[in-house]
């Protein structure tokens, strides 16, 4: 009786284990969906920071050197350092290690805090620290797509303050960085000329090197005729006055620019006129150089508001009509490009040789270039000139240069007796001459680029004077025009030949 009643017992127990379990089960599941793991670590949280201020009273703003995205470098960085430059000279020996950079007084440096430096700042009775440091480049070989920033060291500036002055930091202290940092960077501007690297280069400086912009050619001294002058340049004072009127037709805030002509005609210095009429950065593409449509969205990308972005002889840089292709197709197929011997032809490639060179050619389509001209991406920024030179206009595709992409186009022409006079003051100062009359029939005759006019106006030895010069352009326009004239018979006496050899052959037909 008695093990009959123990063995009811220890079945009851393991009844009511059970049942509990199960409850548990169920309660355990019904708070997991209350998260009360999360409440109770959240509370846990707030009171190690509460402890945490009781010791370190500090809290910290971090300005890193790229956004989010890192494919462009932070205007607040760029601010941020623009301002500590200031407050680095003004801390005397708080700071030890600077950096030295040149500045726009060719007599001075301008200093920043190199890493791991700290300089103090005050403001309105608060005092800040700011922090410089870097972190090394990633280890894990990033792919090329990431862009620079995931290849290169990246540096960033930390503000302490103590909590108290947290309202006053956030609020007025940090927007009077970026309003200081701003000002001191357009007191400190220097206008510069880019080109982009080529190859494999992604140092910490990005895919664009640099020159100090110092053309000296001006609207002043631009040989052009003084009513398409002034029409440029009101153009130019529209579009760099329209910010509202882009905005509310809903327009990207750039303008395309073609120029076109034949070579000498003053295309280049138009482009350096233009850059110091508005005060903009140049930033010269090479188009050879850049391998894919990708890098070339990268390149846009990091260029600044107020630049021209220029490609020069586009219809030279890459074929991007589509012919590149079929050309390769053409060259690649059998047949007669090899001998009866399966042995290659002089002067053609072997196929391990033409993969290499096209392996390291570019890639860069003429769907990369519309792209990057007028695509969605060409409007991240603002207050950009883009413009396109080239010698043969009509061997570029129409929907390169349409109106819209290059929406203002202007040729640059042969010399005109206008833009003679403009010369002749300029090189001479002269406004009139009895040879004037020989050189506007001559120019009515012969085409001679601005140029070698130019070159035949500029004295080239002590005694030369506007008499001197004058002659040697008359004679420079007389010798083109001989020259013309010969060229021209030679061509009519080559179809007459023509023809008589077609006569001759209809005879013989007959």
């Amino acid at each position: 009786m008695e093990a009959s009643s123990s063995l009811w017992s220890t079945f009851s127990s393991g009844i009511l284990l059970s049942f509990l379990a199960v409850v548990w089960t169920m309660v355990w599941q019904n708070l997991q969906g209350l998260q009360l793991q999360q409440f109770f670590g959240r509370h846990a949280r707030r009171h190690a920071r509460r402890l945490a201020a009781m010791v370190d009273p500090y809290l910290t703003v971090t300005v890193a050197e790229y956004d989010g995205g890192r494919m462009r470098r932070s205007d607040a960085y760029k601010e941020t350092q623009a301002y500590l430059q200031r407050a680095t000279r003004a801390a005397g020996g708080g700071v030890r290690h600077l950096k030295a950079e040149p500045a726009k007084d060719p007599d001075r440096l301008d200093l920043s805090m190199g890493d791991n430096e700290e300089v103090s700042d005050e403001f309105r009775g608060a005092t800040v620290w700011w922090l410089a440091y870097s972190s090394p480049p990633r280890e894990d070989n990033a792919p090329f797509y990431w862009g620079r920033a995931a290849r290169a060291e990246q540096r960033f500036y930390r503000l302490f303050f103590l909590e108290r002055d947290r309202d006053l930091v956030l609020g007025e202290y940090l927007p009077h960085v970026r309003r200081e940092g701003r000002a001191v960077m357009v007191q400190n501007r220097q206008r510069k000329l880019f080109t982009n690297l080529s190859g494999d280069s992604w140092d910490s400086d990005g895919v664009w090197s640099h020159v100090v912009f110092e053309h000296p050619k001006t609207f002043a001294t631009l040989a052009m005729d003084p009513a398409r002058k002034k029409d440029v340049m009101d153009d130019l004072d529209a579009f760099r006055n329209g910010k509202d009127y882009y905005a509310r037709v809903g327009k990207a805030w750039k303008r395309g620019y073609l120029l076109y002509g034949p070579p000498g005609t003053g295309k280049s210095t138009m482009i350096a006129a233009m850059a110091n009429y508005l005060d903009y950065d140049v930033y010269d593409i090479e188009l050879t150089s850049v391998r894919t449509n990708t890098d070339l969205r990268k390149l846009f990308i990091e260029t600044t508001s107020k630049s021209i972005i220029v490609i020069e002889d586009i219809d030279c840089s890459l074929d991007l009509t589509g012919k590149r292709k079929k050309k390769k197709k053409k060259a690649a197929g059998g047949g007669d490009d090899q001998n009866k011997d399966g042995g290659k032809k002089e002067g053609q490639e072997a196929p391990g040789e033409a993969e290499k060179e096209d392996k390291g050619s570019s890639k860069v389509t003429l769907s990369g270039v519309l792209n990057f001209i007028d695509g969605l991406w060409s409007a991240c920024g603002g207050e950009r000139i883009i413009i396109f030179t080239t010698n043969h206009v009509e061997k570029l595709d129409p929907a390169l240069i349409r109106r819209g992409r290059m929406d203002k186009h202007i040729e640059m022409s042969y010399c005109g007796f206008e833009a003679f006079k403009f010369l002749a003051k300029i090189y001479l100062d002269v406004d009139s001459h009895p040879l004037f009359d020989a050189v506007a029939a001559l120019l009515r005759e012969v085409e001679m680029t601005p140029a070698d006019v130019a070159e035949n106006l500029t004295p080239t030895s002590p005694g030369d004077d506007a008499d001197s010069c004058l002659a040697a352009l008359v004679e420079a326009l007389e010798k083109a025009k001989e020259k013309a004239a010969a060229k021209a018979r030679g061509k009519g006496k080559k179809a007459a030949d023509e023809d008589d050899d077609n006569d001759d052959e209809d005879d013989d037909e007959e």
